[in-house]
């Protein structure tokens, strides 16, 4: 879980964490020191000889005692991530003063340790944290490096192999949990994102049946209009073609609401290419535009809904053409990649897109486009997916913008 998000989901789950840690915390701390201090001397000839032992003594358990109610403070006062990392940081602390008191200066060897330097291994898979991890991992094992060095024991050299092996383990659970976290997020998002669409679909569907009857009527007065007045109003083409541009939205208005079923037939690649550049390429000479189109090779007939497949391609186009005010060159190439997959790329000299906006391309209503409604390229992202092929977009500012689509030459129908 990210630290310092102050989202009451995380919070709530990092005091459910918190809780469990500080339970388990001090009940393995007692066990164990009443295990080894009172249980195994009086059944084996190991543990502790008397109770507190030498070191720091009862000041050592009062120190470890005091942690609960700083933990307790921070807990109240909201800001459950930092106790994890001070319940660790004051043990060890206290561990380590109590071990130098304990055998520096002495001739004993070293032989210490609690069964909670394990607890912080094994638990800090649960709090979500790789920082957390490896805070545990620094102090833990840099503990036992630090008393060896100090105390010129190579007796530390056992737990430290042991706490290695652990640390292994516990980095392979910590990463399964992260795997199946982020399972369950992008399983959310493909949710969230399809219930977003199924409401646009039907808010869609009634706004586009609400507006395609006024729409027509309007053009078709309009055109009589003009036709009844020629040459009076120079301002006819412009409402005409405004209300084709409200028409066009309606249209992927509609699409998304409802899409139409593909219907795949053998098609010409090289026809569908021609067919779009010739419809858009007044548009393109009265911006200073010139459209090539290159075909390195025979391409054969492939499997697609010819109609569909040309929707996108005149998206595409004047996307491009609308990035190039200034003019230049759109290189429409067409080749086959392998036997089954054919590529088209579309080369555009435009103002490019940042990489933030990339990441956002084909979202509903966004659009780099100050009157964009980002329709047409959610429109062509589903034609694409549809036709069992891949879109791809790259960019650089200032430079252009080059759109790869990648089909497959025959459809592998269910």
């Amino acid at each position: 879980m990210k630290e310092g998000v102050n989202s009451p989901r995380l919070i709530f789950e990092e005091k459910k964490a918190i809780k469990l840690f500080l339970w388990l915390f001090y009940i393995c701390f007692i066990s164990y020191e009443v295990f080894w201090y009172f249980v195994l001397p009086n059944f084996t000839d190991y543990g502790g000889s008397q109770f507190p032992g030498n070191g720091l003594g009862f000041w050592f358990y009062f120190g470890v005692l005091c942690i609960l109610p700083v933990s307790i403070f921070l807990y109240l006062k909201g800001n459950p991530y930092i106790i994890k990392y001070f319940v660790l940081a004051s043990y060890v602390i206290f561990d380590v003063v109590d071990n130098l008191v304990k055998y520096l200066g002495s001739d004993r060897q070293f032989a210490s340790g609690n069964i909670v330097e394990l607890l912080f291994l094994f638990i800090s898979p649960i709090f979500v944290n790789k920082k957390y991890f490896w805070t545990v991992t620094f102090c833990i094992v840099g503990k036992y490096l630090f008393l060896g060095i100090i105390l010129n024991d190579p007796n530390v050299l056992s737990p430290i192999a042991i706490i290695v092996i652990l640390l292994v383990l516990a980095y392979i659970f910590l990463t399964r949990f992260y795997s199946y976290i982020n399972s369950l997020t992008l399983v959310h998002e493909e949710l969230r994102h399809k219930e977003k669409l199924a409401v646009m679909g039907q808010m869609a569907m009634a706004i586009g049946h609400e507006i395609r009857n006024p729409i027509s009527s309007l053009k078709g007065f309009l055109q009589l209009q003009q036709e009844n007045h020629p040459n009076t109003n120079e301002y006819y083409p412009i409402m005409i073609q405004e209300i084709d541009r409200i028409n066009n939205i309606v249209n992927d208005l509609m699409y998304i609401g409802k899409p139409r079923k593909i219907k795949f037939e053998k098609a010409s690649i090289k026809e569908i290419i021609g067919y779009t550049v010739a419809l858009t390429n007044q548009q393109a000479i009265n911006q200073g535009i010139i459209i090539e189109t290159e075909f390195k090779e025979a391409i054969p007939m492939i499997d697609c809904d010819e109609s569909q497949l040309k929707q996108v391609l005149i998206n595409l186009i004047k996307n491009a053409i609308e990035a190039m005010p200034d003019g230049g060159t759109i290189k429409i190439r067409a080749m086959i990649i392998s036997s089954s997959e054919l590529q088209i790329t579309i080369n555009d000299e435009g103002y490019g897109i940042s990489n933030e906006a990339l990441t956002n391309l084909g979202e509903p209503f966004y659009s780099t486009k100050k009157e964009g409604t980002g329709l047409g390229l959610m429109v062509t992202n589903q034609i694409i997916k549809e036709h069992r092929g891949e879109i791809t977009f790259k960019s650089n500012l200032g430079i252009g913008t080059m759109v790869t689509i990648i089909l497959p030459i025959s459809s592998e129908k269910d």
